[in-house]
């Protein structure tokens, strides 16, 4: 009887314990069934909003593009009539490239509209956009700002020689952002257009003639008078050098071993560099064809002797 009673208590539980595993299994079928149908349920909403939309989403990609290729041949046209104009080089691709970029934003904004954008939330985005692009970019904005001054109050312009923070060359580009200068000793320097309008800028071809700075020593033995008259006669015969302004040939200082001359002569801007060098080797020979002594250092010992 005991024997019975525990082989009845068994299958008793077992069979509880088979009706709970398929309870089990029940409710992970229903949940899988249930999780299909709301997956399935949200890939038909989908489809049926990108049906309904379809049409303006052609729409808006037919805008941008169009858009994108009628802002390129603006671009185009305006660049043609800015050639034609009295503006350089450097501020015509400046102000191709604002209005390609301008061009550009109004398409998109035009393509969000017709996607029913609220217009309010798309000035809202670009205004938060631009308030923190002007925090992260604060010099590139300098650097832009920079560029539209130097454009258009034109301390210089492509093909000028200048010297700009310590740097001496030939401006080749003003860009958006950075000017580029060539060094004459084959450099590209590339300065920020936010430190250039705030530096000391000299710009050495802006007007049409320059004056030669020179100075040379002769000894106090030779004849200043001579010498100058020396000076006076290579300039008159030099065609490079202007007779106005009026050459000037001076004394100019009296130093431990020598009289200081000043040489001061116009040439034409493009002439300067080689009438420098011509007028330097040109009073070498002939002070020394005519015996002007050029002196140099030297250091004169006097030994007495002991009494």
């Amino acid at each position: 009887m005991t024997g019975t009673q525990i082989i009845t208590g068994t299958n008793t539980a077992s069979q509880a314990a088979v009706e709970t595993s398929e309870t089990t299994t029940g409710e992970l079928i229903g949940t899988i069934h249930e999780s299909v149908e709301k997956t399935s349920g949200v890939l038909a909403e989908g489809l049926e909003y990108i049906k309904k939309a379809l049409p303006l989403i052609i729409m808006a990609l037919t805008i941008l593009v169009i858009g994108i290729l009628i802002s390129k041949l603006i671009a185009k046209v305006v660049g043609k009539a800015v050639s034609k104009s009295n503006v350089n080089g450097a501020a015509k691709s400046f102000l191709v490239s604002l209005i390609k970029i301008i061009l550009y934003i109004a398409v998109v904004i035009m393509a969000l509209s017709v996607l029913k954008v609220p217009m309010s939330s798309i000035i809202t985005i670009l205004g938060a956009a631009g308030l923190a692009i002007s925090l992260a970019l604060q010099n590139c904005l300098s650097n832009l700002c920079g560029g539209f001054i130097i454009l258009f109050t034109k301390p210089f312009t492509t093909g000028d020689i200048i010297e700009l923070d310590g740097s001496v060359g030939t401006v080749r580009d003003i860009g958006i952002f950075y000017t580029k200068i060539s060094t004459f000793d084959g450099k590209t320097v590339f300065l920020p257009n936010g430190k250039v309008t705030d530096a000391k800028i000299v710009n050495y071809t802006e007007t049409p003639t320059r004056r030669i700075d020179l100075n040379f020593n002769i000894s106090y033995g030779s004849d200043f008078y001579r010498a100058r008259e020396i000076l006076l006669g290579i300039i008159s015969s030099d065609k490079l050098i202007l007779q106005i302004p009026e050459p000037v040939v001076r004394m100019s200082s009296h130093n431990n071993s020598s009289i200081g001359v000043d040489v001061l002569v116009w040439v034409n801007n493009g002439d300067y560099i080689t009438e420098k060098y011509n007028l330097t080797e040109a009073v070498k020979a002939a002070f020394d064809e005519n015996g002007i002594e050029i002196p140099f250092n030297q250091l004169d010992i006097h030994v007495k002797d002991k009494v």
